[in-house]
Formats: C-alpha cells, sequence, structure tokens
C-alpha cells in the first residue's frame, strides 16, 4: 500500500501538468511535513482530472481490496457465549411463559447468532421457532452484514427484501449487540423486528421490539444469564 502511494505521487509529479500548476510540486525534502503536505494537496487540487486517475486508481484499487479492520472484526468476541432465561409474554390476551436463548459464537472472518423461543400455552402445546444466521464485517466499523444468501459469484451476502425476503443486518454500539430484520409486505408496508442484546452483569439484557408500519405491536425484556 505504501509503495502502491509513493508510486501514485511519482506519477503526479510526472504527470503532463501545465507549467504554473507544476510549480505546486516543488516544496523541497528538506521543508516540513506540513508544507510538503499543503504543496501535495495544492497539486491534486490544480491537476486536471485526466492526470489525476492514472495515479490514484492503482490506490483506489488496493483500497477495495483491504479487509476491515482487525478492531471492528474482533469487537463481536465480548458477546461470544451462551445465554438463556424466560419471560412473562401478552400475547392474544393471554400471559404465556416464553423461554429464549441464545449463543454467540466466532464464524470465519465473523460470528454467527443462534437463537431459539419456546412459547408455552394454556392447554400445554409448545411454540418453538429457531434462527441462526452469519453475519460478516463491512468497511463500515460497528456494522455487520447478514450471509444468509449467494451471489452470482459465491460470495455471501444479505437476502434480497424486494422478493419477499428478510434484509437482516448486525450492529455494535457500545455494549449492545443489536440484530435487525426488515421485511417488505406485498402492499409496500414494512415490518421490523429488533433483537437488542446488551452486556451486563452475568449475562445479556434482551430488549425485543416488533413494529409494522410505525405501530408498536410486541416488546419483551428479559435477563438472559450466561451458562
Amino acid at each position: 500500500m505504501k509503495n502502491a502511494m509513493k508510486n501514485s505521487v511519482t506519477r503526479l509529479k510526472t504527470a503532463a501538468l501545465p507549467a504554473h500548476m507544476s510549480a505546486h510540486m516543488s516544496a523541497p525534502m528538506s521543508a516540513p511535513m506540513s508544507v510538503r503536505m499543503s504543496t501535495f494537496v495544492s497539486a491534486l487540487l490544480a491537476a486536471p482530472m485526466s492526470a489525476l486517475l492514472p495515479a490514484l486508481l492503482p490506490v483506489l484499487a488496493l483500497a477495495l481490496l483491504l479487509p476491515a479492520s482487525n478492531a471492528a472484526a474482533a469487537d463481536f468476541e465480548r458477546f461470544i457465549g451462551s445465554y438463556a432465561g424466560s419471560a412473562q409474554v401478552e400475547s392474544d390476551g393471554a400471559t404465556r411463559q416464553r423461554d429464549m436463548s441464545v449463543t454467540i459464537a466466532a464464524s470465519g472472518k465473523g460470528f454467527e447468532v443462534n437463537w431459539k423461543s419456546i412459547s408455552h400455552r394454556a392447554d400445554g402445546r409448545i411454540k418453538e421457532k429457531k434462527y441462526s444466521i452469519d453475519f460478516l464485517p463491512t468497511r463500515r466499523d460497528g456494522i455487520y452484514a447478514s450471509a444468509m444468501g449467494v451471489d452470482v459469484f459465491g460470495n455471501p451476502t444479505p437476502l434480497d427484501p424486494m422478493k419477499g425476503d428478510p434484509y437482516v443486518w448486525g450492529r455494535i454500539t457500545g455494549d449492545t449487540l443489536t440484530v435487525f430484520s426488515l421485511l417488505i409486505d406485498q402492499n409496500g408496508g414494512y415490518e421490523m423486528q429488533e433483537y437488542n442484546r446488551t452486556l451486563t452483569a452475568g449475562g445479556l439484557d434482551l430488549d425485543y421490539q416488533r413494529i409494522r408500519n410505525g405501530e408498536k405491536l410486541k416488546r419483551i425484556r428479559v435477563f438472559l444469564e450466561k451458562e
């Protein structure tokens, strides 16, 4: 990367610039760094685009290949573990016990979240839901793309909400790992599910919300103890 940047600077110096523009590159190496940077920026501003592109393309190409920062990629490690808890949830006019658990683990360059909820009905029936999603770091610190689909090149990618699939992504802000799931219905309306899992003493505080077209349909708050 350093060599590419050095070569780009050299190309700028040797580019066919008008004489009055070339003067911007004349700061001696003995000059203070601030002066040299100032002259370099002045040269960039003065140079025509035809001269800039050949110099900057190698830098831009390498920048696109750079992986997400190690700090961003490793930030999820604080959440790794298995957690479980129970909550009393109101649904259809009745209060039911819901057992909830989540396991967060490293997976490849990112992490995976596996969570499960079990609802206990008054008649003894049990309703169970399971989800498992992999997340990969993006170029934006603290934001993770879901890897639920595959593009034409075989690379993992989020699903397409315009096809009726959920668009899922993750975010880490401070001690909270949030998973968002967006659905677009046939009429163009939306439903958003939001799972906020915040690190706390002994486990995670889960704050779950389900919103449809701006109306809050459900909210569950429960402590999940680390196993």
